[in-house]
């Protein structure tokens, strides 16, 4: 967790890959264990991984070590999986009976942690029920362990720059901001175009959302409307009126990414025909392996004609393959659509204020980031904003995903 310009009110949250549990609140699964004479391990070992490999505990260590009062050693080895009813009856493979006959081994139910440990918190804690491995993460994205001030000041100017241009339109909506990390440059900033501010929206389409919302008298400050932020109600076009200003796709990280794609026309110029393709190697962002990635690179005479274009300024010689490496900043967390578009546009880091607690896909709802399955994986961080700048419909909205930190001065039960 890391604070931004002001040092009591912005803070900036890794959210990990899938939920954190509380320490000391691991959940166990049931196994079957039994201490071994030492001389005996490696054989006993090497047997048990080729006849029942725990599959799905990688993460725990087959053998605890403990070292008793009276300064011996006692080896103590899992055998397989056990029941969840504590009972010695339960079903164990024929194999796994052979070796406990063949060892005179006096086997016990004990409990393993189910889940690998995402924290060296959570490791210690998980190692005093039995030994885990933990694997901090290999792939090297900044912010994961941290943000320099510097850093975290430039997090905080780039989600002020969204904030804005959600506040600019007509009524509420959600924002898009990506930018290039390496140079600090905006490459595009989009908002919701799901619908025009000329076309009539039908709010009992959302009244699930502004159910959400307090209600204001007329001595408040009027309340803004959420209904058109796209990603809080993907389907809500779906009952809207006939307007040829409707587009369901068109979300605030999918017009950011199309702006994108345009302005990498308009600085590389040339058709798809006067570009040659070249593999370069990158490290990979989810294994130590080394991934190709795609650039383009441009003949002399389409760069003569760029630097007539951009007066010999722009700082790159080859053409961004898609959004790879760049960071960007959404004002609300985006629903399972613009998570994927992300991970194809292979985005680097996502930063969002405000959670999504109907429709999230990076922590309020799923975790798409966590989804090994997927060839791309970002680092996604939510940025805590200070309670001050919430008015009482997001104070409401966001509530369910625990956001806005109340400041200390503030009595409780207090509103803004």
């Amino acid at each position: 967790m890391n604070n931004c310009e002001d040092q009591e009110s912005w803070e900036i949250v890794h959210i990990p890959d899938k939920p954190p549990f509380p320490p000391h609140q691991q959940p166990t699964v049931n196994v079957y264990a039994a201490v071994i004479d030492p001389k005996h391990a490696n054989t006993l070992i090497r047997k048990l991984n080729q006849i029942l490999p725990l599959e799905n505990l990688r993460h725990v260590k087959r053998v605890r070590k403990q070292h008793l009062d009276e300064g011996s050693t006692q080896l103590s080895v899992i055998l397989c999986l056990a029941g969840e009813n504590n009972s010695q009856v339960d079903f164990i493979p024929q194999e796994v009976v052979g070796l406990i006959d063949s060892y005179q081994l006096d086997t016990f139910i004990t409990k393993v942690c189910r889940y690998a440990p995402l924290s060296k918190e959570e490791w210690v804690e998980q190692c005093k029920i039995w030994p885990t491995s933990f694997h901090p993460p290999t792939y090297n994205i900044s912010g994961i362990t941290g943000f320099s001030q510097e850093e975290s000041q430039l997090v905080c100017t780039f989600m002020k720059l969204a904030l804005d241009l959600a506040k600019s339109k007509c009524q509420m909506v959600n924002a898009a901001v990506i930018v290039d990390p390496s140079t600090n440059e905006v490459i595009a900033r989009a908002c919701d175009q799901v619908y025009s501010c000329s076309c009539p929206i039908n709010h009992e389409v959302t009244k699930n959302h502004d159910n959400m919302l307090l209600n204001s008298s007329a001595t408040e400050e009027p309340k803004l409307s959420y209904d058109g932020v796209s990603c809080l109600n993907p389907w809500g076009w779906s009952n809207q009126k006939s307007c040829d200003s409707w587009h369901p796709l068109r979300h605030a990280a999918i017009v950011a990414i199309e702006d994108s794609a345009a302005r990498d026309r308009n600085l590389f110029p040339g058709g798809r025909h006067d570009l040659t393709e070249i593999d370069h190697v990158e490290p990979a962002l989810t294994s130590p392996s080394p991934k190709k990635q795609k650039t383009i690179s441009m003949d002399v005479n389409d760069l003569e004609e760029l630097n007539t274009r951009t007066n010999g300024c722009h700082p790159e010689l080859s053409r961004p393959y898609l959004c790879t490496g760049y960071d960007i900043y959404l004002v609300w967390e985006p629903c399972a659509m613009c998570a994927m578009a992300l991970v194809h546009q292979r985005i680097k880091r996502i930063f969002y204020a405000y959670p999504n607690p109907t429709a999230g896909a990076l922590g309020s709802v799923h975790r798409l980031q966590g989804e090994k399955s997927l060839n791309h994986h970002y680092a996604v961080f939510k940025v805590l904003l200070p309670q001050e700048s919430l008015n009482r419909g997001i104070m409401s909205l966001v509530s369910k995903g625990d956001h806005p930190k109340k400041p200390s001065n503030m009595p409780h039960g207090a509103s803004l």
